[in-house]
């Protein structure tokens, strides 16, 4: 499965499918959808309620950050291979091609019973749906002796921006010799294979500037991980003897941390005075769906795989990170796609758009060496109570150097793609 920017942009309006739905009544009041959060989701269900649905409908996307740094192909500015301002897109022209208003504040709460969203001055945005994006929140009691006041110290750059801008100077300072301990996240999390291209693009700074000697340690609560025998191929060949991956059956858990010296203890072992510790903690659903009640005891929100809907207030849609998608992964393309559906099904509900089965999408590229890359993903639709796989597709070990040539292609296209999707 091949997609180039072109096809990517083509299949979003397909997955937006046509609206049908007829302009506002002259002297109507418009029905008002509030959206929150602008990453992948939220911008893109802004954009496609508000320009198909041809002035029907009154949008407003709630987001504090003036410009959005995107979590995917974050990884390859830390490598090395792409600029921050690459990765980095500001809202005013989508909001202004698409016929969407922008409120750059945060949303404090929403107040289900009267259909309203809090705003941090206090005033209130009413509603008659909700679309919720508001990626996730950080567990920062998940590792022991490590807090939100140690960020800048162990850096998680697991919110890209000035976060991931720390880890890539953290990374480059680390000596010849040095040794870099990554803390992996427990599922669920956002973006599955992330933590392992960062390792690759760790182990590609160090080397490509002559820091052979230095070494990456991976101490994962998982068992397993996301396209492992792919990473783990790729590390042993470009990498030999840089990055070990340590699982819990031996490092017998995480037990502290200890920012002012860099050190990690676990069951195994004691690092000390390591040159980097990269902390990824355990992962949860933004605040803001939480105190809504949406969320239920894994810290994320159910919802209808049909629509997107809240499994707990079908006025309010939910999207990418903070949902439970089934099979679907934690990813910005999930998050692009779940819109789509998400949007389609708030034309149906308040323009009278003809509305289709959803239909979902992912794929997620992941870089290991220079023209070396991998992916995973499949397509979803809605069966068995749940978004569930009926087509999947992973590479393969032993593949030829001019196919992962091609799908590293692949993967640049397909950014090129999805950012023109969504900010413009």
């Amino acid at each position: 499965m091949t997609i180039h920017r072109r096809q990517f942009l083509a299949a979003g309006g397909a997955a937006a499918a046509v609206a049908l739905g007829a302009p506002a009544v002259l002297g109507q009041a418009r029905a008002r959808v509030v959206v929150v959060g602008g990453g992948p989701g939220g911008v893109t269900a802004a954009k496609y309620i508000a320009k198909d649905a041809r002035n029907a409908i009154d949008v407003v996307l709630v987001e504090p950050q003036r410009q959005f740094t995107t979590c995917f192909h974050s990884n390859l500015y830390l490598g090395g291979y792409r600029s921050f301002e690459s990765i980095t897109h500001g809202y005013d022209k989508v909001s202004a091609a698409n016929g969407f208003r922008m409120n750059h504040q945060m949303a404090t709460r929403v107040d289900r019973e009267k259909k309203e969203v809090v705003l941090a001055d206090g005033s209130r945005l009413g509603y008659e749906r909700l679309v919720l994006s508001p990626g996730i929140d950080l567990k920062y009691d998940s590792v022991p002796g490590w807090g939100r006041e140690h960020e800048e110290a162990m850096p998680h750059a697991w919110r890209a921006g000035p976060q991931t801008q720390l880890l890539k100077a953290r990374l480059d300072a680390v000596p010849d010799g040095g040794v870099v301990v990554m803390i992996a996240p427990p599922n669920p999390y956002r973006c599955p294979p992330g933590p392992y291209e960062r390792v690759s693009m760790m182990a590609h700074v160090l080397k490509a500037s002559g820091r052979t000697r230095a070494k990456i340690i991976v101490l994962d609560p998982k068992e397993s991980f996301s396209k492992q025998g792919l990473f783990q191929e790729g590390w042993e060949k470009h990498y030999p003897g840089m990055v070990e991956w340590i699982g819990p059956k031996v490092h017998d858990g995480i037990k502290s941390v200890d920012p002012k010296t860099n050190t990690v203890v676990t069951g195994f072992e004691t690092y000390e005075k390591v040159a980097l510790v990269n902390v990824i903690p355990a992962q949860m659903a933004g605040a803001v769906a939480r105190d809504a009640g949406l969320a239920n005891g894994s810290g994320f929100c159910p919802i209808d795989p049909a629509s997107m809907k809240s499994a707990n207030d079908t006025s309010i849609y939910i999207l990418g990170d903070a949902c439970i998608a089934g099979d679907m992964p934690k990813s910005g393309f999930s998050a692009n796609s779940q819109a789509k559906v998400a949007a389609l099904m708030v034309r149906g509900e308040l323009a009278g758009a003809r509305t289709f089965p959803a239909r979902y999408a992912n794929t997620c590229w992941s870089l290991i060496e220079t023209d070396d890359t991998v992916k995973v993903g499949g397509r979803y639709e809605a069966k068995d109570g749940k978004i569930t796989a009926v087509e999947t597709f992973i590479s393969k070990t032993g593949e030829t150097a001019e196919l992962r040539k091609q799908t590293q292609e692949e993967n640049m296209g397909w950014y090129a793609g999805i950012t023109a999707d969504m900010f413009t």
